[in-house]
């Protein structure tokens, strides 16, 4: 595992939709996540996928961290603020940037849809020319050897 992708989609449904063309045997991917963001809802929604052979790698919590701290901290507040500042600082260890949450945030916003992968470089490469053509945004976060060991070892289930 050494990259955390994001494929935001134009509209709340169109995630779901494409999943079927990811389901291949050639493809590894760790640990994904659906979120859907229907318009005129505050914050989104988020489903754990789970990895290319069953049950994702990362413990469960993993995404919903990741996740609340994307979508969920600028809606809560200063006094919640504060506190997932700190943690989001945590998560620079694991390789994901301030810049790519920030650039999340501004990209899955509501009336869209996004998959969020933790996969290996060629599987990214691999779902993105799978997912070409289609109106998409596409964000990466390299991680290093040492950060994914370290998320696998940290938020791992095993």
């Amino acid at each position: 595992m050494n990259t955390l992708c994001v494929w935001c989609f134009a509209d709340p449904e169109a995630a779901e939709r494409v999943l079927p063309r990811l389901s291949d045997a050639r493809v590894v991917i760790d640990d994904a996540a659906l979120v859907t963001w229907p318009p005129g809802r505050r914050t989104p929604a988020s489903r754990e996928l789970g990895s290319s052979d069953g049950p994702g790698h990362l413990w469960g919590g993993f995404w919903g961290m990741l996740l609340g701290l994307i979508f969920v901290t600028p809606v809560a507040g200063p006094t919640f603020g504060a506190a997932a500042g700190a943690l989001a600082g945590r998560l620079a260890d694991f390789g994901v940037a301030d810049d790519f949450v920030k650039r999340v945030r501004e990209t899955v916003t509501p009336g869209r849809s996004a998959i969020f992968a933790l996969c290996d470089r060629p599987s990214a490469e691999w779902v993105g020319d799978r997912l070409a053509g289609l109106d998409l945004a596409r964000l990466r976060s390299e991680l290093s050897l040492e950060q994914a060991q370290h998320l696998r070892d940290t938020l791992g289930d095993r």
